[in-house]
């Protein structure tokens, strides 16, 4: 399982029973993303619906006989697996995969 990183207003329970390690990380840490099997390099906490669409298939056209479907996976634990429409955006983490297709409505 892949370490979570730590919010800085998230509270820790240092009582469990293990052996706890901290460490810290650059803020600015580089994102691999994986895209229809491809990895896609990111900067940023986020990404928006229209952005994931744009790395799959290098634009977003805004035509409304076009329509994009986004599913996720192996997401970071506030969103972990889900479809992604129009206007939203996700927490991402390194290594999440999205699926992107697009199909024409005439």
């Amino acid at each position: 399982m892949e370490d979570e990183p730590i919010a800085d207003d998230t509270k820790v329970n240092l009582a469990r029973p293990e052996i706890e390690h901290f460490y810290s990380k650059d803020k600015h840490q580089k994102i691999t993303l994986i895209v229809n099997g491809r990895p896609k390099p990111w900067d940023g906490k986020t990404i928006t619906f229209e952005q994931v669409v744009e790395l799959a298939f290098g634009s977003y056209d805004s035509n409304p006989n076009k329509v994009y479907t986004v599913t996720y996976d192996k997401g970071p634990h506030e969103n972990p697996h889900g479809t992604m429409v129009k206007g939203d955006k996700v927490c991402i983490k390194d290594k999440m995969i999205f699926n992107v297709t697009c199909t024409d409505k005439s």
